[in-house]
């Protein structure tokens, strides 16, 4: 893919309470973790602060210029545990089978649905998150914008479940974030 993603420089991290998040989330301390499509980072330098540097966060985006910035970021504040990997999910993630124990996902899933890469894209999580491991998606809720892109390409709860399904995903909570967003969290059953 050629360009700067559809995305690219926008961040839902700043509508949404970051402690909210993390009580939400299933982080622990020396776990693998990745952000998909990542930007700038404002999720992950958020993370590797709030589990003190140790964990490994992988930041994949297609967005050179947003990893480099992360990557100053990182440096800037000390955050070894960061790992910016410039790749493209659908094409595959450098990254070895089983390896992740929770993937974020911020409001990423209905950008790779419109460009028609969101199975593959999928397949590549199955592949890189550990048997029982998690799938946190952030979406913004079917309600008019602003913020966030037009209500007819958002993905309800029951939507966003109807595509994870058939993947083997089963969703444990789901859970509001502020009046625009909502976390899914989604088990990936052991085949």
């Amino acid at each position: 893919m050629s360009g700067k993603p559809i995305a690219a420089g926008k961040s839902s991290f700043q509508l949404l309470n970051a402690q909210d998040l993390f009580r939400s989330l299933p982080l622990r301390k020396h776990t693998a973790i990745l952000d998909v499509a990542c930007g700038a980072g404002s999720y992950v330098l958020a993370m590797a602060e709030h589990l003190e540097n140790e964990a490994i966060i992988y930041a994949t985006d297609l967005w050179e210029e947003g990893l480099e910035d992360l990557s100053k970021a990182a440096a800037w504040r000390g955050l070894t545990s960061i790992r910016p990997i410039l790749a493209d999910l659908s094409q595959g993630l450098p990254l070895d089978a089983e390896c992740l124990d929770l993937c974020l996902m911020a409001t990423a899933l209905h950008d790779l649905m419109q460009i028609q890469a969101h199975e593959t894209a999928l397949r590549e999580l199955i592949r890189t998150l550990k048997p029982d491991g998690t799938l946190a998606v952030i979406e913004f809720q079917k309600i008019e914008p602003p913020p966030g892109p037009p209500p007819a390409i958002r993905l309800s709860p029951d939507e966003l479940q109807a595509v994870l399904e058939p993947y083997g995903f089963r969703r444990e909570t789901i859970s509001l974030l502020d009046p625009y967003l909502y976390l899914s969290l989604q088990r990936l059953e052991a085949a």
